[in-house]
């Protein structure tokens, strides 16, 4: 929407009323000195700091002491506020009234006047609910784009950091910001992250997670291949690893590029708590992804066509458990685990306390009717609740471990360890194929390989890994 001002103030008042009519919440007021300063100030109500537009806005121009100023002399000399500039953009003009801006229009000239007044209400800065640690900073980011531009600035004290605004031209007109550390970050990621933002073509963006699936490499693949995180100081580590990190208005999640897999092992707290704690409790974390996605198939597996495999003990156990049960394995855990997922989404779409009593109660009060009435046998049970008890560990892969868990069950089912080897096969070379922002998303997958870093699946000591960069940083290169 573009509007053309001219030099009568009478004019330009109708052309701004017409512009936003209807809209009660637009808010004009004529303003005239004793001396013969005329101006008219616009804002939109609920989104400014009324004092600052009182004190600093309004009161000046009552008591302006010279008639006929021009907009620059108003601006530089007359108002009383730290951010105010003339926009001869129209265009520009009418994004900030939108975000909480004032315009004020001087009779005599058809620049307008762009006076910072933000004042909407904002959420703190609280610790997110999805990223919570024992130690360390409890802080996480805003729907506030400046908020949390500050957190990030406050953190990284060095001019090298830099921020890049881009506004998505969509009905929207959301801000988005690319941030990066100059002489750490390489020039072509930055350019190519760009690059990827300006081909966006949506009607609007709300979230992140709508520039995430523009721009991350392989959207059909259920293995992240774009960072995110609601914590500052996740997002500065990953600025100083030569990261970058992009920042949407209106929302607390910020994206970061490149991501490898070993990053979804990572924990917030992993670097503020001992080196040999974080280790293990890095290696229960791989260990636990890995046991949630093969426990059920090897289950079905070894029952169905791998019998002999299994200790005569455990097998009887087995064998007099699912004595009388209708259903075959495959079927049982099939079935425990649409279940578990569908207690799983609906303890996540109800209010917390009802959510985490209904979790409970159902899946306590449902495991323990099925294996009493016969219709399930405990050791599925059992099979399942391990499975779903382990995949919680690794929450960024949880969609992951999702799609692997019934491929995997499909694939025990039809061929045994065979089958499920043979899936595992076809995991390892879809991750193979994978890149984000050019680099391997199996980067330091093996410690031994990784040669520019110590971090990789046990969390090194800080005495090593200041030594070593994630990515080849600019003021290292020889």
């Amino acid at each position: 929407m573009s509007v053309q001002f001219t030099d009568d103030l009478s004019e330009n008042i109708k052309v701004m009323q017409t512009v936003f009519s209807g809209d009660n919440t637009f808010i004009t007021r004529r303003v005239r000195s004793p001396a013969g300063l005329s101006c008219a100030v616009f804002f939109f109500d609920g989104m400014v700091n009324n004092t600052a537009i009182n004190e600093s806005v309004i009161r000046p121009l009552v008591h302006g002491q010279t008639a006929g100023m021009t907009a620059e002399a108003v601006a530089q000399g007359l108002l009383q506020i730290n951010d105010c500039k003339v926009v001869p953009d129209t265009d520009a003009m009418l994004s900030a009234l939108l975000y909480g801006d004032t315009v004020i229009l001087v009779d005599g000239d058809c620049r307008p006047i762009v006076v910072n007044t933000k004042g909407f209400s904002l959420r703190s800065p609280s610790e997110p609910e999805s990223e919570k640690v024992l130690r360390g900073p409890r802080e996480g980011f805003t729907e506030s784009f400046m908020m949390n531009l500050s957190m990030l600035r406050r953190r990284v004290n060095d001019p090298r950091l830099t921020f890049s605004f881009a506004r998505y031209a969509g009905q929207t007109n959301t801000v988005i910001c690319v941030c990066w550390m100059k002489g750490i970050t390489p020039p072509t990621l930055v350019y190519e992250m760009q690059r990827r933002i300006e081909q966006i073509s949506l009607d609007g963006i709300l979230d992140a997670n709508y520039v995430s699936e523009c721009v991350r490499d392989a959207p059909e693949s259920p293995f992240p291949t774009l960072g995110t995180t609601e914590r500052p100081d996740v997002a500065v580590a990953r600025l100083l690893e030569g990261r970058v990190v992009v920042l949407t208005d209106g929302s607390p999640v910020a994206l970061s590029a490149p991501c490898i897999l070993q990053e979804c092992f990572q924990a917030n707290d992993d670097y503020y708590i001992a080196v040999r704690q974080a280790a293990v409790s890095r290696a229960l974390r791989a260990i636990g992804f890995v046991l949630s996605i093969v426990i059920p198939a090897l289950y079905v597996a070894l029952l169905v066509f791998h019998q002999e495999l299994l200790p005569t003990r455990l097998l009887l156990a087995i064998a007099a458990a699912q004595k009388g049960v209708p259903l075959p394995p495959f079927w049982e855990i099939l079935l425990l685990l649409l279940v578990f997922e569908t207690l799983k989404e609906a303890g996540t779409r109800t209010p917390s306390v009802m959510g985490s009593t209904m979790s409970i109660v159902g899946g306590l009060v449902l495991g323990q009717a099925a294996v009493s009435a016969r219709f399930l046998s405990a050791p599925s049970v059992i099979i399942v609740a391990i499975a779903a008890v382990t995949g919680l560990t690794v929450p960024k892969l949880q969609s992951a471990a999702l799609v692997l868990r019934f491929s995997l069950l499909a694939a025990g089912a039809l061929g045994g360890i065979y089958g499920l080897v043979f899936g595992l096969a076809l995991a390892v070379a879809h991750l193979c194929t994978l890149r984000s922002f050019g680099t391997p998303y199996l980067l330091n997958l093996i410690p031994r390989v990784a040669a520019r870093t110590d971090d990789t699946w046990l969390r090194a000591s800080w005495r090593k890994m200041p030594r070593h960069r994630f990515l080849a940083r600019e003021e290292d290169k020889p």
